[in-house]
């Protein structure tokens, strides 16, 4: 082997290295993003108008001056990261002071699509934990790693602990609205020809109102749980259901399952789409069900790469926390079609979920 074919080994080797360690130190990542929302830097820098400077920085954070290089460190992550920027505060100075970048701005807090909230409660120790014991959770028979870690569901423990269950309930309030008001301004037509939807598992409305600002002439019901719809107020076309979704579905037009399905496994699914299908007219009618999910591109390109990642980590968390899964559209057609639909429809929406059109 010539020298340079040995020196393209040796580069080969280290970049491998580099990945295996880049995988193993990967959730310094998480930890630092929420290191900084917690302290407040990225409304701290949007605040102050203009790069701002390292030691501007530690005195906004009310820090000792001690840790601005502990501050200089965490903030060269997040800049490597992409979450942050850097530039001159002055072309006849050589100091540069940070910026927020296009990905910061959802760290705002305030915002009307703020991902400030998910970032506290998605890494949180609640749902880390679980991560430690997979191995485990492998050899073993419990439903879920998170059930064999804190010995009760998921659901179950939002119920136990009343302040983790309001912050996991306003991130799902904050996706809905962002991920409605996506489908409502480039979906119009999915809606245009509907009388009524139900959509199932609505929570507090959320979605529901986002539908019938957009679509006054429908009736929107929202079935949830007696105990989280109970006298949530409607008006003349938003109506809330007490019921459970395993047992019936009202009848309308069209049933909405938005990020609902992977929650479950095939089995319960199957039985959710088979009320769902009981509960709506015929194709020739304008029957269907609306699916808003995950569709995993499991042979991504690589200018995908981003995207294929977040749709691969929301489908592990799924598994360890909900015994729940992310499809792709093999799985999704297959279970369609054993539901007993005949024909779906897949629209791509701008992040990493798609709207699925489901026919009778």
């Amino acid at each position: 082997m010539d020298s340079t074919a040995q020196e393209m080994k040796k580069n080969e080797l280290v970049q491998a290295q580099a990945h295996v360690f880049n995988n193993i130190c990967g959730f310094f990542s998480s930890m630092s993003l929420k290191c900084a929302v917690e302290l407040g830097i990225p409304d701290i820098i949007h605040n102050h108008g203009k790069p701002m400077p390292l030691s501007d920085l530690v005195e906004a954070l009310s820090l000792p001056p001690s840790k601005t290089e502990n501050v200089y460190r965490l903030m060269r992550l997040l800049v490597h990261s992409g979450l942050f920027a850097k530039q001159k505060i002055d072309e006849n100075q050589d100091e540069e002071g940070y910026l927020l970048t296009t990905s910061s701005n959802f760290l705002l807090h305030n915002t009307e699509f703020s991902l400030a909230d998910f970032v506290i409660n998605l890494v949180n120790p609640a749902l880390v934990k679980p991560g430690h014991i997979l191995s485990d959770w492998f050899r073993t028979g419990e439903s879920t790693a998170f059930e064999a870690v804190h010995g009760v569901p998921f659901w179950r423990h939002l119920m136990q602990n009343p302040e983790y269950e309001k912050g996991f309930s306003n991130i799902m309030a904050a996706n809905s609205k962002l991920v409605m008001s996506d489908i409502v301004n480039s979906c119009k037509s999915v809606f245009e020809n509907l009388r009524s939807v139900v959509d199932v598992g609505g929570g507090t409305g959320t979605s529901a109102r986002v539908i019938v600002e957009a679509f006054p002439h429908l009736k929107c019901l929202v079935l949830d749980l007696p105990n989280l719809v109970a006298n949530l107020p409607g008006n003349s076309n938003l109506e809330f259901i007490g019921g459970d979704m395993f047992e019936s579905i009202p009848r309308a037009d069209a049933i909405i399952l938005k990020h609902v399905l992977h929650n479950w496994g095939d089995d319960e699914s199957l039985k959710i789409l088979k009320s769902c299908r009981e509960a709506i007219p015929s194709k020739k009618e304008g029957g269907k069900v609306i699916v808003i999910e995950i569709v995993v591109e499991e042979d991504s390109k690589l200018e995908n790469d981003q995207l294929t990642k977040t749709q691969l980590y929301f489908d592990m968390l799924m598994m360890t926390t909900f015994n729940g899964k992310e499809r792709s559209e093999k799985q999704w057609e297959k279970l369609f079609l054993e539901a007993g639909f005949s024909d779906y429809k897949i629209t791509t929406l701008s992040g990493f979920s798609s709207l699925i059109e489901v026919f009778p």
